[in-house]
């Protein structure tokens, strides 16, 4: 792994320190113990704030935002993404490789954690990689105005389908979901219209974004209604050859932008 160098917070009379891959999956452990779903976001963003080009994030990652990547999916119980990632990027499952299940297992986590895709509809095709090219069966969330084609041919291909909301995405009743089957530690890799619902729900925990050295690129960290802000607080900053690595939490008790202004 290529160094991770932590610039804050540091002791008062530290310089950056090297983190390695031990230090690094300690780092970002979720807080312990966890009584709900604990919903931590990872993106990257090019330095103009895109998060894609030709339609994939992969095209604005860079090296430090793939081993984040990587780092983040061994510790979560379960991955969270929209329909729209899905079809975009032909997501697969999460890959099964001896060191992370016996990482996973030592831990008491499942081997392989499971991808929950949100698709209100169940318009996801059953031939793609994300049925076909997994170790588990994706977990995928929908309404109950979903076809109920869409959602039988789901089922058929083997989906763990579940309803999460009438029209829309229930967060609360994904919490739920998750909660039941003892899924705390979520991780969600977007898109922009989920991350955008969950921001409007205030259901972000906490939030990591990787700032990689590219400029250009398309498509905003979210989508979706304008909502007052809340604020965050900001955790950590990491660098590795040219990117930033920033942490931030939920700060429920700081007033938001507007109510401080007043």
């Amino acid at each position: 792994m290529d160094a991770m160098e932590l610039l804050w917070p540091l002791e008062s009379d530290s310089t950056a320190s090297t983190l390695s891959d031990t230090d690094l999956l300690s780092f970002y452990s979720y807080p312990e113990p966890l009584n709900a779903p604990y919903i931590r976001a990872n993106l990257a963003s090019t330095v103009n704030g895109n998060v894609a080009a030709a339609g994939q994030s992969a095209g604005i990652a860079s090296h430090a935002d793939r081993i984040l990547f990587g780092r983040l999916r061994r510790l979560a119980d379960v991955i969270l993404v929209g329909a729209e990632t899905v079809r975009a990027e032909d997501c697969r499952g999460a890959r099964r490789r001896d060191d992370v299940r016996a990482f996973r297992l030592a831990r008491g986590q499942s081997e392989v954690p499971p991808v929950a895709v949100v698709s209100a509809s169940a318009n996801l095709r059953p031939d793609s990689r994300l049925f076909t090219d997994t170790y588990v069966p994706p977990i995928v969330l929908t309404t109950e105005a979903a076809p109920k084609e869409n959602v039988a041919r789901l089922r058929a291909a083997g989906g763990d389908v579940l309803i999460a909301g009438e029209t829309r995405l229930d967060i609360d009743r994904l919490n739920e979901i998750f909660a039941a089957r003892g899924l705390m530690r979520v991780l969600c890799e977007g898109g922009p219209t989920l991350l955008g619902s969950l921001i409007a729900a205030r259901a972000v925990d906490e939030l990591c974004l990787t700032i990689t050295p590219f400029v250009g690129g398309a498509q905003n960290l979210s989508a979706g209604p304008e909502v007052e802000p809340s604020a965050m607080q900001l955790v950590s900053v990491l660098t590795s050859e040219g990117s930033l690595l920033l942490r931030y939490r939920r700060d429920d008790e700081a007033p938001s932008p507007q109510r401080a202004g007043k």
